[in-house]
């Protein structure tokens, strides 16, 4: 096992590069199921969850070519149409390919899906949608079992706006006979992205980035004839920008869209920094002492969950008292158990998180609860006094490409290692060239 090793105290300085959003590429990569033939994706990036999409597609029989950020995918034939738990308890997205196995094929078996632990994620109004259209479902010993005849488009009100229920159901509709509407839609830019990934497929879909989607079903859909490039990773862009905030920095990020930034940008112009923006970059430049703020996690266009607890590490460093409140999922404030450890001063109760700020953090061993809290994690070791160590950092490898490489280009004292090797020994107490220039 490996672990992470951050010395801290150093402002980050310079620039990177946003990756392709996982949470659009995964979505994307199993929409192909629905279009036989080549498809060639760009700016996939390079993730332990990406390879578990690609390692799911080839079992049903769709293999595939990776060559860096791109991808080639070969859909032509499904041999199977059974997602099995060995994959999809590693990834709460293989549920995905529910909607378009049952368009294409008529039938689907999807083990119940697994993912992080910030608790109880239902898919019921996945199998609300899917039964709309005219799917039957069975549960077999943990698996779910759908079959259909040809799909019927059908009005659907779904009981609240989720990401991956909405994204199933409009994979599915965009192949069924007739019209479908879906309401109280996800407005999420990831939804946005699939959509017109469909649309080069050759689907009619009407609404995207609306809460209400109106979808033509067509007979057939067929791979575009250029590669289809995924969108920038906002949850990344704004990681990378509280880094530069939680220890005073100046970092920009090249190669994403502020537009899809814009409550996060808010919340760390409250909280003190300087935001640049340009049509593809955003530059934060972190203040002496950061100011607290407050935040509610709202769907999409409101302030995103899954930086929630990024932003909670800020509250930790602020001048004052901060609240965050979690709408969206319960049992999300798990980093703030390590958070405590590192000194912070945090009272969290199940949706509520009233943080004290502080002066100053302290390294020390911390463990990684889930993908999100683990990039906080990260944020605290690069602000806190002395070594930090993060175990179980799988988590980090699910969501952030080359997160290690990244911080060092802008200056981060950090390191990957195995377990065994001491903090001293990953990451001296000076850089090599601070020890050789001190008289």
């Amino acid at each position: 096992m490996d672990k992470l090793v951050i010395r801290g105290g150093v402002p980050l300085k310079g620039s990177l590069r946003a990756s392709g959003a996982k949470n659009a590429s995964l979505p994307i990569l199993i929409a192909t199921i629905l279009a036989p033939g080549e498809h060639r994706l760009v700016n996939v990036p390079e993730l332990a969850d990406t390879s578990s999409t690609l390692s799911l597609l080839g079992r049903i029989g769709c293999p595939s070519l990776v060559d860096g950020d791109a991808v080639r995918l070969d859909t032509t034939r499904i041999a199977f149409s059974e997602a099995p738990y060995d994959v999809v308890r590693k990834m709460r997205a293989s549920v995905l390919v529910l909607g378009p196995l049952l368009a294409r094929q008529g039938e689907a078996r999807v083990s119940l899906p697994g993912g992080c632990a910030i608790g109880v994620r239902p898919i019921d109004q996945h199998l609300k949608g899917l039964e709309a259209l005219g799917a039957r479902f069975e549960l077999e010993r943990g698996t779910i079992h759908g079959r259909a005849g040809r799909l019927v488009g059908a009005d659907i009100q779904l009981d609240m706006p989720t990401v991956t229920g909405t994204e199933n159901i409009l994979m599915a509709a965009v192949l069924a006979d007739g019209t479908s509407v879906i309401r109280n839609a996800a407005r999420e830019p990831e939804v946005v992205d699939l959509g017109r990934f469909l649309q080069s497929l050759g689907a009619h879909i009407e609404g995207l980035g609306t809460d209400t989607l109106t979808v033509h079903g067509v007979a057939r859909l067929s791979p575009p004839s250029r590669p289809y490039a995924i969108c920038p990773d906002r949850i990344e862009t704004g990681t990378y920008l509280c880094a530069a905030a939680v220890t005073g920095g100046d970092v920009e990020v090249t190669h994403t869209d502020p537009t899809l930034l814009t409550a996060v940008l808010a919340k760390l112009e409250e909280a003190g920094c300087t935001v640049h923006t340009t049509p593809t970059t955003v530059r934060v430049q972190g203040p002496a002492r950061l100011r607290p703020f407050t935040l509610e996690t709202e769907p999409y266009p409101g302030f995103p969950t899954d930086m929630q607890a990024q932003l909670m590490v800020l509250a930790t460093l602020a001048d004052g008292t901060s609240e965050l409140t979690e709408h969206i999922f319960e049992n999300r404030f798990m980093h703030a158990a390590e958070l405590l450890r590192m000194g912070a001063h945090i009272e969290a109760s199940s949706h509520t998180a009233v943080v004290h700020g502080q002066e100053r953090l302290l390294g020390g061993p911390v463990m990684a609860s889930d993908l999100r809290a683990s990039a906080a994690l990260v944020l605290a070791g690069l602000a806190a006094e002395g070594p930090t160590e993060i175990h179980r950092i799988y988590h980090l490898d699910r969501g952030y490409e080359r997160l290690v490489e990244k911080l060092q280009g802008v200056g981060a004292r950090i390191a990957r290692v195995e377990d065994h090797v001491a903090p001293e020994a990953a990451l001296p107490a000076e850089p090599a060239a601070a020890r050789a220039a001190a008289p």
